[in-house]
């Protein structure tokens, strides 16, 4: 089955429709949303204002998400080394989960999308987490797309965290390290229950992960753009899928 969906790349009269296998979309797409600041700096504008722009983007990528059938949406929203950006931007970046979720939480809730968060709640303002968590728990029932934020997340310090636990089941005597296994490893991640992206996306240029689920990542397949993030649309989620769909998976095997 194709599923036929129009294209807005092409700013010409004619636009061209992509065609995506419908039982080839990828079940879980993770983006790093990269570029705001540097979309506010070409416009002459202080970096929050890419930031506001940055969360119109989100609400686009999600409808878009959505509407291609893709199950989890994972958005890296603030990472544990973003602390050291200047004391007002910090500030600035921890009220917009709030910001955003005061406006458009009901609309999720009708299009029974179900929020979640993977990160480290104990260094996020109160305010912060109390709306994450009034997202997570009335979303909670809704069994749509999982719109999941990385919200102060870091994939070494996750690890660290994941081999501390670990070590010290072992000390207990209620683990022994021969019945340690990738599959316990990957249900102790901040990640949980969630299978593994199968996409990542990465905006405005930059070809790094950044501490961004480094082990989950180990063979998802990954789109790079040079679009900051503020000018992301659904047209470029829709090209990013089919390329997706032009790759073949090999997990390190031969087809």
């Amino acid at each position: 089955m194709i599923k036929r969906v129009r294209s807005w790349l092409n700013r010409g009269d004619s636009q061209p429709e992509l065609q995506l296998a419908a039982d080839n979309i990828p079940e879980h797409v993770a983006i790093i949303m990269d570029g705001n600041g540097r979309w506010a700096k070409k416009r002459g504008m202080p970096r929050i204002i890419g930031h506001q722009n940055g969360m119109k983007a989100v609400k686009r990528a999600a409808i878009a998400a959505d509407d291609l059938g893709i199950k989890i949406l994972t958005l890296y929203a603030f990472s544990t080394e973003n602390w050291k950006r200047p004391k007002e931007e910090v500030e600035f970046l921890m009220k917009l989960p709030q910001e955003f979720l005061a406006i458009e939480l009901e609309e999720l809730i009708d299009k029974n999308v179900r929020v979640t968060m993977m990160g480290h709640p104990e260094d996020l303002p109160s305010h912060t987490l109390e709306a994450m968590k009034e997202a997570v728990a009335r979303t909670a029932d809704n069994d749509g797309m999982v719109l999941n934020f990385a919200l102060n997340y870091g994939s070494r310090k996750e690890l660290t965290r994941c081999i501390q636990e670990m070590g010290q089941d072992i000390h207990r005597g209620s683990l022994k390290p021969e019945d340690i296994t990738e599959e316990m490893i990957g249900s102790r991640l901040l990640s949980g229950s969630l299978p593994d992206p199968d996409l990542l996306i990465r905006t405005s240029g930059e070809l790094r992960l950044s501490n961004f689920m480094l082990w989950q990542l180990a063979y998802s397949e990954l789109w790079f753009t040079d679009i900051l993030w503020p000018e992301f649309t659904g047209a470029h989620l829709q090209e990013a899928v089919a390329e997706y769909q032009h790759r073949t998976r090999r997990y390190g095997g031969l087809t």
